[in-house]
């Protein structure tokens, strides 16, 4: 098979964190001859990922580049703090930035949340990837504040985390190229809007196949039952209706 006889495929980008499997299986449900590949990509490499053409759309995380960029923002998720399980921190609900002052919060190169000044004491240095930062936590270095689908991406036993209240947030959006706006990515917005697949906005819905006339031309109409202005009922007797006509005649007299 030549690359031009291939079916075309639509790939998708998505940062750690983000989990696209509802939407890939409408878009596979809808589009079955169009085959979708997931792309993973770090939140800091995604942008470049998405400008250079190896994905034609994807789940990144806010602020995004709005003079190149369109997005269609999702949700936004809750920050907090992971910490060993037998930290004092794991004895309740959750906390502030203030609760947290004294301690050493690690800050790992591929962060997400946007927070100036932050909480606590600086590490001595900045782990490389969120995933170091979590290694060093279980080790007793530090705490680390994460977006919970991090924390939850990276669950381990021997750690637990709880909502820090007066955090920044991360917010998640589907994002692609306002210039390459193309036929399969209006077809997942579509997806990731909720519209049915007869929905009039997007890409238009293929027209209705017009009804096909039975066999021998239109039907016919029944014909209109003429009335004949006769009784319908039966006489109560068991016999016919009486006789057309008037009165009866009188009984004759024998001679």
């Amino acid at each position: 098979m030549t690359g031009s006889d291939a079916s075309p495929s639509f790939r998708l980008a998505y940062v750690p964190g983000v989990t696209p499997a509802k939407w890939v299986r409408i878009w596979n449900e809808r589009l079955p001859d169009t085959p979708l590949a997931l792309v993973a990509v770090s939140a800091a490499e995604a942008s470049d990922v998405l400008r250079d053409g190896g994905a034609d759309a994807g789940f990144v995380r806010l602020p995004v580049d709005r003079t190149y960029f369109s997005a269609i923002p999702l949700y936004t998720e809750t920050t907090v703090v992971v910490v060993p399980k037998d930290h004092i921190v794991a004895a309740v609900e959750e906390v502030s930035a203030e609760d947290l002052a004294d301690e050493i919060v690690l800050h790992p190169l591929d962060d997400t949340l946007e927070w100036e000044p932050r909480p606590g004491r600086p590490a001595y240095e900045r782990p490389a990837t969120t995933a170091d930062a979590i290694e060093l936590v279980a080790a007793g270095v530090g705490l680390l504040f994460v977006p919970q689908s991090l924390a939850r991406l990276h669950h381990r036993k021997d750690l637990t985390y709880r909502p820090v209240t007066d955090a920044p947030q991360s917010s998640v959006a589907l994002s692609w190229p306002e210039d390459a706006t193309t036929d399969m990515v209006e077809d997942f917005i579509g997806i990731v809007r909720g519209r049915t697949v007869n929905s009039t906005r997007g890409r238009a819905a293929a027209p209705a196949e017009p009804k096909r006339p039975q066999a021998g031309g239109a039907p016919r109409k029944p014909a209109a039952r003429k009335s004949t202005g006769k009784a319908t009922g039966k006489n109560p007797r068991g016999g016919s209706g009486g006789p057309k006509g008037g009165k009866r005649g009188k009984p004759r007299r024998r001679s």
